[in-house]
């Protein structure tokens, strides 16, 4: 069984509310439900949120949700909560779903669960997107990912990454799209550890995990998920619907 969670905070300094903004005549929340659950692996699909607005919105349009700490570091810590109160086996696969991507393709997360049944052992991974947009290589709101040649991650960043020093041509960039499959044992085990110092300082939580030793596999996925930061991100997305 794949369960998915959708972290969704209402406070937020760039864009409060975000999760319930309307695109297209829907909420942001009910758009990224909607899509979770056209998923061929995933079997159920929850709102995982520390505001009642948000709850009784989901509630509203049919579909499942729990409210979870304030205190929950990031959106990680909040998936760790909910598979908790679901009281899920250490073995089932947990899927960490982006609150604020409402077109990705379903199939990412088909694709993204693979990795699972190749390897057993597996115990985390995410999807990257190769970059089409240059300025994407060097926006820090734009996450970048490296990986080793069996496709495990080597680090993510704001910046531009790898450099090329003498201006190499040729060279793939990849943007990380935020999305993770994990087993419920190493979820538990990712929350109890300390916010790591690069985790801090670039404010990316994947950070924690390799600071400590442990792997992310990335799938790479030729399909590109655009986030809403910002009010005005509303209309690009609405004209890709």
């Amino acid at each position: 069984m794949t369960i998915a969670v959708i972290p969704s905070r209402y406070g937020s300094s760039r864009f409060e509310g975000k999760p319930l903004a309307m695109i297209g005549g829907k909420s942001m929340i009910q758009r990224v439900y909607e899509q979770t659950q056209k998923s061929a692996v995933v079997t159920r699909t929850i709102v995982a949120t520390d505001d009642k607005r948000i709850l009784n919105a989901v509630e509203a349009f049919g579909g499942e949700a729990v409210m979870t700490s304030q205190a929950c570091r990031s959106g990680t810590d909040r998936v760790a909560e909910t598979a908790n109160i679901l009281n899920l086996s250490d073995n089932e696969i947990v899927v960490n779903i982006q609150g604020d991507q409402p077109i990705f393709n379903p199939l990412t997360i088909d694709e993204m669960i693979r990795p699972f049944k190749e390897d057993p052992a597996l115990s985390m991974s995410t999807l990257a997107f190769r970059i089409q947009d240059k300025r994407e290589i060097t926006d820090p709101k734009d996450v970048k990912v490296t990986f080793d040649n069996k496709g495990f991650a080597m680090y993510f960043s704001r910046a531009q990454i790898p450099y090329p020093r003498d201006n190499e041509t040729g060279v793939d960039f990849y943007k990380h799209l935020g999305f993770y499959a994990y087993k419920k044992s190493f979820l538990d085990k990712i929350v109890a550890l300390p916010t790591g110092t690069c985790e801090n300082v670039e404010k990316l939580e994947q950070l924690r995990v390799l600071e400590f030793g442990y792997q992310i596999r990335v799938v790479v996925t030729e399909y590109d998920s655009p986030e809403i930061d910002l009010p005005e991100d509303i209309e690009r997305i609405e004209i890709r619907l």
